[in-house]
């Protein structure tokens, strides 16, 4: 019988944890959190059911989200303003932009130390997507020692960050993008395979060995429907330990980005 890897089943006790660290640091510090999340007016529907979802968050631990809709030329401004503004605690700019070829140039305008999507040159934290890949496996008792480990994607969200943090935890990763000649070959001789593409259907059954750990973190939209890289074939194996289709990595990134905003608030205290 699969196995399933829920992010949903683990992110009430991060949030009862979170909600405990937010009811100290505003009563016993007189510090309330406060994130700022920064999108553009053409957001799709799905970005904005994405923003909703923090800002639902953010109120159930007592961290104030305030929204901004900017164009991409007033961000510059925006993030400035925010980056100086002590009220602020993290800053995050809500992707895809309208124009993509903007994104490094726009990340790298946050604050290092208010980056809590981790996704600047010089973010002071890792990004909320990888800290949630690595809690969900953690929480479900996946232990990545002398594992073999394949990334399918390079990307700056989930790929490219994952790769350091495992990379600098002495991991055997292995990542692979549009250069790797066989995809499908290095699957196969992988333990546990983090796929984050966007491309739906990429994965299949039988690109994977037997009772390998598949993680699924990527995400397109298709006719209004969002959907993963794994093709449904995956699903129908019963030797394998994957994410649902809904309610694995997303539910416990939006807690990673919180977490985040808690040790920028508590790091404010420190210093």
């Amino acid at each position: 019988m699969t196995k399933s890897l829920n992010g949903t089943e683990l992110v009430g006790y991060i949030k009862e944890r979170q909600a405990r660290q937010v009811r100290g640091l505003r009563q016993a510090r007189k510090i309330f959190p406060k994130l700022v999340i920064i999108k553009t007016p053409g957001a799709s529907k799905v970005i904005n059911t994405y923003v909703r979802l923090k800002q639902s968050y953010g109120a159930d631990i007592l961290i104030q989200t305030d929204i901004e809709t900017v164009t991409e030329a007033e961000m510059p401004t925006v993030i400035n303003r925010l980056n100086n503004d002590e009220s602020v605690h993290g800053v995050i700019v809500q992707l895809p932009l309208d124009d993509p070829a903007k994104t490094d140039e726009i990340l790298n305008l946050i604050a290092p130390e208010k980056d809590v999507d981790g996704l600047g040159n010089d973010a002071a934290f890792d990004s909320a997507t990888a800290i949630a890949i690595n809690w969900l496996l953690a929480g479900y008792g996946v232990a990545l020692e002398n594992k073999r480990i394949a990334i399918v994607g390079n990307g700056r969200l989930v790929g490219a960050p994952l790769a350091r943090m495992w990379t600098r935890s002495g991991f055997m990763v292995n990542v692979l993008d549009r250069s790797t000649v066989d995809i499908a070959k290095e699957l196969r001789s992988s333990d546990v395979v983090v796929t984050a593409t966007g491309v739906p259907r990429l994965v299949t059954a039988a690109m994977l060995s037997v009772g390998a750990v598949v993680v699924d973190a990527g995400t397109a939209s298709e006719k209004g429907v969002i959907v993963g890289d794994l093709d449904e074939s995956v699903r129908e194996r019963d030797d394998l330990t994957i994410t649902p289709e809904k309610g694995g990595v997303g539910p416990l990134t939006v807690a990673a980005l919180f977490d985040n905003v808690i040790a920028a608030a508590m790091r404010r205290v420190e210093n």
